[in-house]
């Protein structure tokens, strides 16, 4: 699937690549980490640690955050038992990464600011398989600020696309 995937998805991240000319991320849940299947980054963009192929903690990632927040209950209760601080900003309070996962179906999105790298903030969306959340889609830039509202759009609107051409009829523009 995750082969597919990249496949299916990669117009998309060009896209927003082009678009925005930050760092565009395509992952997977695998166990209790974030598998990043693409990453796509040029001079403009923010450093990140991340890398097509490396695992990441889930609750410090703006893709990781969706996929826990669409995980199974078992896979959140040992991510939120055991919180590890990687930077300053990490959330490393169950209770206040579990409003946020609460929050992200609702929403739409999920975000961090510098909870990963210092100097980077993100924002991701998820792609639908059918009913289940199969991935996530997220970019990430220097500042959410003022610029949120158009990122989320973006990313609703390439997630739609990725989750369609998978199959979905659910609509990840909401």
């Amino acid at each position: 699937m995750q082969t597919g995937l990249r496949e299916v998805a990669a117009p998309f991240l060009q896209d927003l690549y082009a678009a925005t000319g930050a760092t565009i991320h395509l992952a997977v849940r695998d166990g209790t980490r974030v598998l990043y299947l693409d990453r796509l980054s040029g001079q403009r963009s923010v450093p990140v640690v991340s890398r097509t192929g490396s695992r990441l903690a889930l609750h410090a990632t703006g893709v990781g955050k969706v996929l826990l927040a669409y995980a199974p209950a078992d896979v959140q209760g040992r991510i939120l038992s055991s919180l590890r601080r990687i930077t300053p900003y990490t959330i490393t309070q169950a209770a206040l990464l579990r409003a946020q996962l609460d929050r992200i179906p609702a929403d739409g999105y999920a975000t961090t600011a510098e909870e990963m790298t210092l100097g980077a903030c993100s924002v991701a969306v998820p792609i639908y398989r059918g009913d289940d959340v199969a991935a996530a889609l997220g970019i990430v830039v220097q500042s959410l600020r003022r610029d949120k509202a158009r990122l989320v759009s973006a990313l609703k609107v390439a997630a739609h696309g990725i989750s369609r051409s998978l199959g979905s009829d659910r609509a990840a523009l909401q």
